[in-house]
């Protein structure tokens, strides 16, 4: 369940940054915006990630 909630959540917020990325790089004509909430997206998948695997393993070693 984490994991979904983890990845749904990331989802919307991907979509509204990626739209107001669009918004910037339309207005100022630059693609810097594009790269920075491109990192912003891959860090929220890694750390997603990280927290599912955390959680996953710490259920392993409980059984």
């Amino acid at each position: 369940m984490l994991s979904i909630w983890l990845c749904s959540r990331n989802d919307a917020i991907a979509n509204i940054a990626v739209m107001a990325a669009a918004g910037g790089v339309w207005a100022t004509g630059t693609g810097w915006l594009d790269l920075i909430v491109g990192f912003v997206i891959a860090s929220m998948a890694v750390t997603a990630s990280v927290q599912v695997l955390r959680r996953a393993v710490a259920e392993l070693k409980i059984r």
